[in-house]
């Protein structure tokens, strides 16, 4: 298994300087982009503060399964996850310290998202909001929850919307949820997955997407699709972490901590809001502000406790995902 996630891995520098260091970020699967961008600023950030030369290594999956690959010795120096639980699932095979999320400001969440649609070009079956999601007739692309980390994000954010509908109960949410994955006719492992086949492979009249996800999709194919944005969606904060026991081992700690603080810098928060990812900087929301669609968010803790209670309650073994969703019906 080992060997096939390592194929997965992108090499960003052909030729590495004998004195450099090599950093390897394990992300998960819409981030590429961001980090072609970051690595490259922070490549020359490293140099002017160091004296030193620093390349990357970039590895993308599902959320869920890069975890487990770091857990089971993929030698990240730095996490780049799609949500807090995958993290921590890694601190308890004891290769990051279990304070991580304490160490940066936000929870180590140094820029967020949301769950938006994107639908095809005129909308054809006039998506709105999450309740068309289930009517008869439209289809609904999203990924595996069990493997990714934006697809825990979208069922959170539609069982949510459900359970807030006038009388709505978590019977209610339930209830909904069932029908909209009776919907889904496919389930990608990561985010860029379905992606790909809602846009690539043209099946399905709606994508539960990532917001940066959904703009990137509308800046390649915007003849082909547009985005459609709920009138209620989750507020996603992807989180970061060095991998303690790797870089102790590698001699990379200053670097991968210096890595991950720059991210939280001005340059940094510019090069994630023009990746479509929300910053966190007061300057540099207030710069884009327009970029970004007005949506009622609400947090994983207001509306569930918090990742450790949502992941054992929806998406352990025989969970309520288990329950609701039933492969090859």
């Amino acid at each position: 298994m080992k060997h096939i996630i390592l194929s997965f891995i992108l090499a960003l520098a052909l030729v590495v300087p004998a004195s450099a260091q090599q950093l390897l970020n394990v992300s998960y699967d819409p981030t590429r982009e961001l980090y072609v961008a970051f690595n490259k600023a922070f490549a020359a950030h490293w140099q002017k503060k160091s004296g030193k030369s620093v390349t990357f290594r970039q590895s993308h999956g599902g959320s869920g399964s890069q975890a487990r690959a770091v857990a089971d010795g993929l030698d990240a120096d730095v996490v780049t996850l799609a949500l807090a639980y995958d993290i921590d699932a890694i601190a308890n095979s004891g290769l990051i310290d279990k304070g991580w999320q304490k160490r940066l400001p936000q929870n180590s969440a140094p820029y967020t998202s949301t769950i938006v649609f994107l639908v095809r070009k005129g909308n054809p079956k006039g998506i709105k909001d999450w309740g068309d999601l289930v009517k008869p007739g439209v289809q609904v692309i999203t990924p595996n929850p069990k493997t990714s980390g934006g697809a825990r994000w979208n069922y959170l954010a539609a069982w949510e919307y459900a359970k807030r509908l006038k009388g709505g109960s978590d019977a209610t949410a339930k209830q909904f949820v069932t029908a909209l994955y009776k919907n889904v006719p496919v389930l990608d492992s990561g985010a860029r997955g379905a992606t790909t086949t809602f846009v690539q492979r043209g099946i399905g009249d709606v994508l539960l997407a990532w917001e940066n996800e959904a703009y990137l999709a509308l800046a390649e194919e915007g003849g082909k699709v547009q985005i459609v944005t709920p009138s209620i969606s989750i507020l996603a904060e992807p989180p970061v972490a060095v991998v303690d026991k790797v870089v102790a081992k590698k001699g990379t700690k200053a670097v991968a901590e210096e890595y991950l603080r720059f991210l939280y810098s001005p340059e940094g928060q510019e090069i994630a809001a023009k990746n479509h990812y929300r910053p966190r900087d007061e300057k540099v929301v207030a710069k884009y502000a327009a970029t970004f669609a007005k949506v009622q968010l609400f947090t994983i803790d207001q509306a569930f406790g918090g990742w450790q209670n949502a992941q054992k309650t929806h998406f352990a073994d025989r969970g309520l995902f288990d329950q609701i969703y039933t492969p090859g019906r």
